[in-house]
């Protein structure tokens, strides 16, 4: 028997079995990964992007974590010797409207005490010749990571310390009594925990449903896709650039942003993904699809949202509508410039009645906790997130 059993190899999940062996370090902490390496989904393969909190509602968990998680990763970083970059982020407005926006996000970003540079339009060409806009907002904090490499560096530093990752362990079922909680896994054989820490990420809600405890919610699957601009264009942009978000979407829109291996790329869009871990163009998975089609609450989701769905469904389908979200501010670029890069997934919890779960969602059972939704930026905020769920499981578990 295993002290505490905690599910998921991504980011979150070794940084909360990380923190339960910083705050308790006498317990025997098993982490339990269905691949075959760390970080294989939506941390290893996300804009690799270390957040600085701008959007979100003041006083929010998203605000909270993703303030302290960009000190906590850089401070990580640091210390193992890791690569980043803070070279800081330029939302940039292209209209009218968009400016009206941005004033209201420099606003909300004061709000969350996080001070902003207005740019007037001379002082962004003077900053990024290559962009085009009327004005932009200057965050100096925001930085790029390789959050794979983040995640190597944590599962090394968590068996050094005497914990078990066990790779290939796909959980079938939970059986919770009073006394333990017992992992059966696929294929057979199984892991016997005192107490159990779910962070599954895709497969957050069948995880939780095997604790009865997803009953109003759904994963939604939303695929990211990326370009990488040809190596001509490697220092197009010295900052990221984002555009102002429409505040009625739930995703930021395509952006610019100068990786860690020294290219840039152009992304995400955000259309519906017909199955949750398959990154192909035409991926399809009838297990995925059959969950999805089977919960009302997605039904109303695709419903209010049909018009930007069709959107960025058009951008999927023809490369020059994605062209064209990206010469809004960068018209320099030309078809031929976006060359293949990996797409990402990325797990949206849509409750029953439609609306999507834009804060983080924690439940519990009295010997299990699970992490049922963890939205962008969820990599940024992995350490506060991991602090949060520690504690609340040194408090209900009595550790």
């Amino acid at each position: 028997m295993t002290d505490i059993a905690v599910i998921g190899g991504g980011i979150v999940g070794l940084a909360t079995a990380l923190k339960l062996q910083d705050e308790r370090p006498g317990l025997a902490v098993t982490l339990l990964e269905k691949e075959d390496a760390v970080a294989r989904h939506q941390t290893g393969r996300n804009s690799g992007v270390i957040h600085a909190g701008i959007y979100y509602a003041p006083g929010s968990l998203k605000a909270e974590f993703c303030r302290r998680g960009l000190e906590m990763t850089v401070a990580f970083c640091r210390e193992h010797g890791l690569p980043f970059d803070q070279r800081g982020k330029l939302i940039v407005a292209t209209s009218a409207v968009e400016m009206e926006r941005m004033a209201a996000l420099h606003d909300r970003a004061a709000l969350n005490g996080l001070p902003l540079e207005r740019l007037d339009r001379a002082a962004l060409a003077e900053r990024e010749p290559n962009i085009a806009g009327l004005g932009a907002l200057f965050s100096p904090a925001t930085g790029i990571v390789d959050y794979a490499a983040v995640c190597r560096t944590m599962a090394q530093l968590f068996t050094g310390r005497g914990g078990e990752i066990r790779f290939g362990a796909r959980v079938a079922a939970i059986e919770e009594t009073p006394a333990r909680v017992t992992l059966h896994l696929q294929g057979g054989g199984s892991v016997v925990a005192r107490h159990l820490v779910v962070c599954a990420g895709l497969e957050a809600d069948r995880l939780a449903a095997m604790c009865g405890l997803a009953g109003d919610f759904r994963i939604v699957p939303f695929k990211g896709e990326y370009f990488r601009l040809a190596a001509r264009h490697d220092r197009v942009v010295h900052h990221m650039i984002y555009p102002v978000p429409d505040p009625a979407l739930p995703f930021l829109g395509v952006h610019l942003t100068p990786m860690i291996g020294g290219y840039v790329t152009v992304g995400p869009n955000a259309v519906l993904s017909l199955a949750r871990e398959g990154y192909r163009k035409a991926a399809f998975n009838a297990r995925d699809m059959a969950d999805m089609l089977g919960f009302a609450g997605f039904w109303r989701t695709m419903a209010a949202n049909l018009r930007p769905g069709l959107h960025e469904a058009r951008m999927s389908l023809f490369r020059r509508s994605y062209l064209k979200a990206c010469q809004r501010y960068c018209p320099g670029l030309e078809l031929a410039d976006l060359t293949p890069h990996r797409p990402g997934i990325r797990a949206q919890a849509v409750m029953r009645d439609g609306t999507l779960a834009h804060d983080f969602l924690i439940r519990r059972t009295a010997r299990t906790i699970h992490v049922c939704n963890a939205p962008s930026p969820a990599a940024t905020s992995a350490m506060p997130i991991a602090a949060h769920v520690v504690a609340q499981a040194v408090e209900g578990f009595g550790l």
